[in-house]
């Protein structure tokens, strides 16, 4: 263990920030009494999802003239085909399905400090497509179809305070991406707001540390997708006079949030490095009718791959007895094998490097994003040699595992689908060159391109959530 002394002002956010995420310790709830907290709520709410033919769905349907599935109302989303060609990569053309949803929507926590800790509010939500049902969500998670009631249900909780912070009640503010092979060009608005009043918290939300928070995604699908991204964007600053003992690691990863002394790259390298890949590949994407899509077939039950390979579009029948509507149908993303997503670390000049790949996924903004040194779907590859790095995650000593969850997807979206999460500890042997679409980032680094739109994917932000101090 090693002793670390902070000196807190406690007029900073940043140190509020970090004050609760050395925190665990909660009077309202336990991390232990949280866990069970969601089992009653799970208990509590009636869930029933139903696989149905697409002829069944309400208010959507497949229209054979502009070759997509939609909703009638031409809000929400809209399943459609495109045709992709790029010079990135072994495959270089290919065709297939991707959820189109142009609107930005709120992804917002509510903070507030309570007896000099920051507190975030969270919600027990059920999405038709989580594992578990019960998930840990924002406080706020909502898309412009739902906050604007397209759906003709109620206004989604604590809405009017996101639409009516004031400036200084904003304590993070980001637009980030979503999944770039699933969503063409999606983006969220990943916000944090502190407020001073007292509020009614509603029996399905709870306020807990960020501490707490970060123990919690420690456990298999526990803490939602939209949580963890939100959370992602939070910067560490050692700012003054706390003290606390923290474990190597821990330490390690508290040193490289804090530091860029020691990097062995420079911002401006970094930026230079992904702007020459921006600038070198490229992706060209055209719409194709769904019905025409290239090895892809639509069936009275579902859009798939030919040869049942990567994920197929379902129609689903939704029950949830909390939501702002209690009953709808809708098209969701099925995956048709658990990927998994994992970043090496190794100390470089005595501060933690975090191996960073630049990928480049059809529905990105901007191109390329940076991600987590493995992400793939593990089944759609007959040669793991095909992934660099791939064959190291999937065979390292437990003894280098620093993390190592089931995290769910989207499941607003996403039906069951669920990734392997893990962080791993190099060697010293373990070589600092790397492939030109590789480079080491320290997480002091990694956090300040989140300050950005467009820069660190959704698998990557996931995984920085995980970062744990305590």
């Amino acid at each position: 263990m090693l002793s670390l002394r902070l000196n807190m002002n406690k007029n900073n956010k940043i140190s509020h920030f970090l004050e609760s995420a050395l925190t665990e310790k909660n009077p309202f709830f336990s991390t232990a009494k949280v866990i069970e907290w969601l089992r009653v709520r799970n208990n509590a709410i009636k869930v029933n999802v139903t696989k149905i033919p697409f002829q069944d769905l309400d208010h959507w349907f497949l229209d054979k003239k502009n070759g997509v599935l939609k909703h009638k109302s031409g809000q929400f989303f809209t399943i459609e085909g495109i045709h992709v060609k790029t010079n990135w990569g072994k495959v270089s053309e290919w065709e297939q399905p991707i959820i189109y949803q142009p609107e930005i929507g709120y992804l917002g926590i509510i903070t507030k400090e309570i007896n000099g800790v920051l507190y975030f509010l969270l919600q027990a939500k059920v999405e038709p497509g989580n594992v578990n049902n019960v998930q840990l969500s924002p406080t706020l998670q909502a898309t412009k179809s739902n906050y604007t009631q397209v759906h003709k249900g109620v206004k989604p909780r604590y809405l009017e305070y996101f639409q009516n912070a004031k400036k200084e009640e904003i304590i993070l503010d980001q637009l980030q991406s979503e999944q770039g092979a699933r969503f063409l060009r999606k983006r969220n608005r990943n916000i944090i707001i502190k407020i001073e009043e007292d509020i009614e918290v509603h029996e399905d939300y709870i306020w807990l540390t960020l501490g707490q928070i970060k123990k919690l995604i420690q456990k298999d699908n526990l803490v939602n997708m939209d949580t963890r991204t939100v959370i992602s964007g939070i910067p560490f600053e050692i700012l003054g006079d706390l003290e606390t003992s923290l474990g190597d690691y821990e330490f390690g990863m508290l040193q490289s949030a804090n530091t860029n002394l020691n990097a062995k790259y420079s911002f401006d390298e970094i930026i230079k490095w992904i702007t020459v890949l921006k600038c070198t590949y490229e992706v060209s994407i055209k719409s194709v009718s769904i019905f025409n899509i290239a090895n892809w077939e639509v069936t009275p039950d579902d859009i798939r791959h030919e040869e049942n390979k990567y994920f197929k579009i379902i129609a689903a029948q939704v029950e949830i007895s909390n939501r702002e509507v209690k009953n709808w149908s809708q098209p969701l993303v099925e995956p048709l094998q658990h990927g998994i997503v994992a970043f090496v670390v190794k100390k470089i000049n005595g501060i933690y490097h975090f191996l960073v790949q630049a990928k480049l996924e059809c529905g990105n903004f901007d191109i390329i994003e940076m991600a987590p040194t493995v992400q793939c779907i593990t089944g759609s590859y007959s040669n793991s040699t095909d992934v660099p790095y791939l064959n190291y995650v999937l065979n390292t000593p437990s003894t280098q595992i620093r993390f190592d969850t089931l995290q769910s997807e989207e499941g607003g979206r996403f039906y069951r689908e669920q990734n392997r999460s893990m962080i791993i500890e190099a060697k010293e042997d373990f070589a600092i060159e790397v492939p030109e679409n590789f480079t080491w980032l320290t997480l002091n680094q990694l956090n300040y391109f989140l300050k950005f739109n467009n820069y660190l994917n959704i698998q990557a932000r996931s995984l920085i959530s995980a970062i744990n101090f305590i």
